[in-house]
């Protein structure tokens, strides 16, 4: 693992995590602001790289609060999850870790919470 990063092993191709995902986004009320298609991209250009997606989502609520204290907290947020095929043939499902972010911008701890869903996200994705 990378500093800040969290990795959770899905069961699912990368095409199924990432739509597992936007259900769960849908379910949750949890705005889903872009879906980057990294690969895709990778192959308009004519380079192969693995399957590759990233997905950024939040909501205002939780995000704006940790903006109003720490402005710099806008440049991790919105939430992502990045959806990849590893060298092995295996599905990662990769964001911040929460407490990685509150230490790199530094808003107070209790507002870490707010920012708690991206691992609940990632693991019921992954399952």
């Amino acid at each position: 693992m990378h500093e800040g990063i969290q990795p959770v092993t899905s069961r699912h191709s990368v095409d199924e995590a990432v739509a597992r995902l936007q259900s769960l986004l849908a379910v949750k009320g949890v705005k889903l602001f872009a879906l980057i298609d990294h690969s895709g991209e990778a192959a308009a250009a004519g380079l192969a790289m693995p399957n590759t997606k990233l997905l950024i989502f939040g909501s205002p609520k939780a995000g704006t609060p940790l903006m109003l204290v720490s402005p710099s907290a806008a440049l991790d947020l919105p939430l992502k999850i990045l959806a990849a095929q590893s060298a092995s043939g295996e599905t990662l499902l990769s964001f911040n870790d929460p407490a990685w972010l509150q230490q790199r911008h530094g808003f107070p701890a209790d507002l870490v919470a707010n920012l708690a869903a991206v691992a609940a996200l990632a693991k019921v994705a992954a399952e």
